[in-house]
């Protein structure tokens, strides 16, 4: 899938989860969402996104929540 492809679906997620009064629950929730339901080489294409010129791309919130997978995927 293109990442271009992944950035959108991941924003969409990120759409819903702006609706949330806590930040830090929604980054956690979508992190979580995208643990749990998304192939591991989505995650891991998507993942490949962050520090390049596609990472703008991204919505804060979906950002903040790969961060916090990649992290989490590492541990």
């Amino acid at each position: 899938m293109s990442p271009d492809t992944l950035i959108r679906m991941a924003n969409q997620i990120g759409v819903f989860f702006e609706a949330m009064p806590d930040r830090e629950q929604a980054v956690g929730d979508i992190a979580n969402h995208l643990r749990h339901t998304w192939d591991p080489r989505m995650r891991t294409q998507l993942l490949a996104t962050l520090g390049g010129a596609k990472e703008m791309k991204l919505k804060p919130l979906v950002r903040d929540a790969l961060k916090a997978l990649g992290h989490a995927d590492a541990d």
